[in-house]
């Protein structure tokens, strides 16, 4: 396959999750086997409960981040500039997509900062790649990528499965661990460090926080696939020797059973649960898991893209209102209380 620019590599990455079945095939994130125990006396108003969280120093209604999905093409601008127009109405936190492309040219620089431009109260995160991280000598590309936006934080994507099955990938990694260590001690703000749907284990956790990583998105596996957007990317010929990768990556359940107990040795630690979140239940069950935040990309971008801003507002409302059920019929009215109830249980 003939190797796409950055931009046209983003574009193609949109068009494929929002049109094409790029969910896990055999593998679920693992929320089906995890159930709340009903409490008949809450002994609580559902008026009472609060939903709100602080989030890199700001407050948001209700833990959730848009994630980092798309920027650096032209149609991208349009999409983020509406992704943060709700977000700023919902007062939610968002991430923009990889800013390689700004690093690399100076055209679509806008497409990143127009979700600050919209949006100026959000906790807003920057992003770029590992393979970018392991070849920085200092921090001053990413301080203007952080610029940019304005960012609140800046997240690190962890993607050797896509840089391995990407047509243009970049699979020298080594280093990575020292360019975040870097990041992390010279950067003004937070460095956020995640996978991309292929979950981040209790290894991996212990050597990002003894590298200074404070907030830990685990990006399990069980909704999109990224190496199956990537396979689809590739020519016909070439997929079926690298389908067995479609399903490869550690479940977000899974994930988050792992690295939220490092919470109780490392002080300041946040658990941020992404990976196959379709649902306010999902989210509940995340933050009932030990997390302290939840995220979604692919599921809203295609509401947005496919039905408009205005069900996009539905679908965040009804995640909301569902999580705020299961608050009311569990007893507790904060998400902290929630972050430590004992009413979740393994179903099987």
């Amino acid at each position: 396959m003939k190797k796409r620019t950055t931009s046209s590599r983003k574009r193609d990455h949109v068009e494929l999750t929002v049109n094409k079945d790029v969910s896990f095939r055999k593998k679920t994130a693992g929320f089906e086997e995890w159930e709340f125990v009903h409490n008949a006396l809450p002994e609580i108003n559902r008026s009472d409960i609060d939903t709100a969280v602080k989030f890199l120093g700001k407050n948001i209604s209700f833990p959730l981040m848009i994630s980092c999905m798309t920027g650096g093409y032209r149609e991208a601008e349009t999409i983020n500039r509406q992704l943060a127009e709700v977000c700023e109405e919902f007062h939610l936190a968002m991430g923009v997509g990889s800013q390689r492309q700004v690093m690399e040219a100076s055209t679509y620089h806008s497409s990143f900062s127009i979700a600050r431009t919209v949006a100026p109260s959000i906790p807003l995160v920057g992003n770029i790649g590992a393979a970018e991280v392991a070849q920085l000598k200092d921090v001053s590309p990413i301080l203007t990528l952080a610029e940019l936006i304005r960012a609140d934080a800046f997240a690190v994507h962890l993607n050797p499965l896509q840089e391995l099955l990407q047509p243009e990938g970049n699979t020298n990694f080594r280093g990575v661990l020292n360019g975040i260590e870097m990041l992390v001690k010279q950067l003004p703000v937070p460095v956020i460090v995640k996978e991309i749907g292929a979950g981040i284990s209790k290894d991996v956790a212990e050597r990002l926080v003894n590298a200074g990583v404070r907030y830990i998105d685990v990006a399990g596996a069980g909704g999109t696939s990224w190496a199956g957007v990537e396979i689809l990317r590739r020519s016909a010929n070439e997929r079926s020797s690298l389908n067995s990768l479609w399903d490869w990556g550690n479940r977000t359940t899974d994930a988050l059973q792992e690295v939220v107990p490092i919470k109780q040795t490392v002080n300041g630690l946040t658990v941020i649960s992404s990976g196959g979140i379709t649902s306010g239940m999902e989210c509940a069950k995340s933050i009932a898991l030990g997390a302290d935040m939840t995220a979604a990309a692919r599921p809203l971008l295609k509401i947005l893209m496919e039905d408009g801003k205005k069900a996009l507002r539905n679908r965040i409302e009804q995640w909301i209102d569902e999580c705020t059920a299961v608050m009311f019929l569990t007893g507790v009215s904060t998400v902290k209380n929630l972050q430590f109830t004992t009413a979740l249980r393994k179903k099987y």
